[in-house]
Order: C-alpha cells, then structure tokens, then sequence
C-alpha cells in the first residue's frame, strides 16, 4: 500500500536548523512531483515547497525563501526539507505529499516547534 513517512521533526531554538525526510513506498516515486506542506495551529495547511518529479525545479513560499531547500533522492525513494534559520512562526506540522495528475498521497505529518 501507499505509504509517505515523515521523520526529522521536534524541537530546535530559534535560528536552529532541522532536516525532516520522507520516505515513500507503493508507488512510483521518481514519476510523482513532491511537496513538503505545513499547517499551525488554527490556521489553514500552506504549500511550503515544491520539487519536481526529476528535482530539475524546486518552488517554495516566499516566507521560507532562502531559509528552506527540497531536495529529494530518487534511488531512496526519499524527499528532503532542509529547514535553516528557524523561527517561532515556522512552528506547525510538516506534511510530505506526492502528487501525480488524480494521484495524491500524504503523510501523517511530523511536528516541528521552534521556541526557546
């Protein structure tokens, strides 16, 4: 069956850094686009970033431009979010989700808390 599985989440002062993974099974990942998505505590679930099926083009939200990096490696069936320079509003929970015309698949999130 289907699986995206979250890890990498938890708690990290401000500034810090932290890189959650993805790892995905019962599909064909290198067909599928990925995105990393995220949503706080009374707010709605935002797109964070974005990577293309061959990770040749990567797009994110303008609040984690130059702080965020996706990457993915397809001979592990994983993607990556590299999270630099962390702040309080980053505070949510991380959802991996991969995405191919009707096919949409997500994970049950990780937690991700930055407080000092």
């Amino acid at each position: 069956q289907v699986q995206l599985v979250e890890s990498g989440g938890g708690l990290v002062q401000p500034g810090g850094s932290l890189r959650l993974s993805c790892a995905a099974s019962g599909f064909t990942f290198s067909s599928y686009a990925m995105n990393w998505y995220r949503q706080a505590p009374g707010k709605e679930r935002e797109l964070v970033a974005h990577i293309t099926s061959t990770g040749g083009k990567t797009n994110y939200a303008d609040s984690v431009k130059g702080r965020f990096t996706i990457s993915r490696d397809n001979a592990k069936n994983t993607v990556y979010l590299q999270m630099n320079s962390l702040k309080p509003e980053d505070t949510a929970v991380y959802y991996c989700n991969g995405r191919l015309y009707i096919y949409d698949y997500w994970g049950q999130g990780t937690q991700v808390t930055v407080s000092s």
